[in-house]
């Protein structure tokens, strides 16, 4: 698995990531008599030390708790986005919540029960999702086994928000938070999308919320970078955008846009000094990659100058 999340890694995270924008997300899905019994008010974003690094398997999951009927409940919540459904989900949902339970247990070496975990997966794709949500229709068995097995097999299954079967209507409708209902928005719609300021037009309130809010600047230069990079409408359509919403949000994309055309430019020759070290060197160890993918742009400039005259990767840092 890369180790850079990808940009729909990035905005989901950093946004309902924020425990009040992921509480109107749980309460716009979970079912009712549920949600009136987990006191959301009170939801909190796990530390990611409480499951070690590396049983994590995806860079867009995300693990909270709640009290749930007065005890301590966990909420793990993942979004989707690979270009093929996923048939083993229910498999690998099942694995990551018995891994929590697991570390559970480890800080609670007394406990003899185990808190509730509820599994959301929200799948955005070109494509609706098509795989299984229950545990049971991965098992190798005809129906006729399967009834005789009952109660002896496992039973799990998890929510599914598939965005692509989401209608703007009733996107519109739930009771998000204005940032959960925007990058809910462009996760539906804002790959590839060459009208996305025509498109984003109807949501300019929604826009203007986010602001407007205490910390809204923060996730409003959050979705701005999800635009600039997975969107593909021409700059000017979306300057001419974010003027009409004002001088704040004018202000964040002219920021934003300059600051990923830098970005770009210094990604640019860090792979360029990457593929000389290659031809030079031949293959790099993976330190050598992560130095040069984390270097300043004077760093790789000063690096790149010496590739003719070295011997040796030692003497490119010197």
């Amino acid at each position: 698995m890369s180790t850079q999340p990808s940009p729909h890694d990035a905005v989901f995270r950093r946004i309902l990531g924020d425990p009040e924008h992921a509480a109107s997300q749980l309460r716009a899905v979970l079912p009712a008599d549920l949600t009136a019994r987990l006191d959301l008010r009170q939801l909190t974003r796990v530390s990611e030390n409480f499951v070690d690094t590396n049983l994590r398997w995806r860079h867009s999951d995300l693990l909270f708790s709640a009290p749930l009927d007065g005890t301590d409940a966990f909420i793990y919540v993942l979004v989707e986005h690979q270009s093929r459904t996923d048939p083993l989900m229910p498999f690998r949902m099942l694995r990551y919540i018995v891994r929590i339970w697991d570390r559970y247990l480890h800080e609670h070496p007394d406990a003899t029960r185990l808190p509730a975990v509820l599994p959301l997966v929200v799948h955005h794709n070109r494509r609706p999702w098509t795989g299984p949500t229950d545990l049971a229709e991965l098992l190798d068995l005809d129906p006729p086994t399967s009834a005789a097995a009952g109660d002896y097999l496992p039973r799990f299954r998890f929510l599914l928000d598939d965005l692509t079967r989401l209608d703007q209507q009733d996107l519109r409708a739930r009771p998000l938070t204005p940032s959960a209902r925007i990058t809910l928005l462009l996760l539906k719609i804002a790959a590839g999308n060459t009208e996305l300021a025509t498109d984003l037009q109807p949501w300019a309130d929604d826009l203007r919320a986010i602001l407007e809010a205490g910390e809204g600047i923060e996730d409003f230069i959050a979705l701005l970078t999800y635009i600039e990079t997975v969107g593909e409408t021409p700059a000017e359509e979306l300057h001419q955008l974010f003027t009409e919403l004002g001088s704040a949000a004018e202000e964040a994309y002219v920021t934003t846009a300059e600051m990923l055309r830098a970005e770009g430019a210094t990604k640019g020759r860090a792979d360029t000094l990457l593929e000389l070290l290659e031809l030079k060197f031949g293959p790099l160890p993976p330190e050598t990659v992560q130095s040069v993918n984390t270097a300043s742009t004077s760093q790789l400039r000063a690096w790149t100058a010496r590739v003719l005259t070295a011997t040796s990767l030692d003497e490119i840092w010197r």
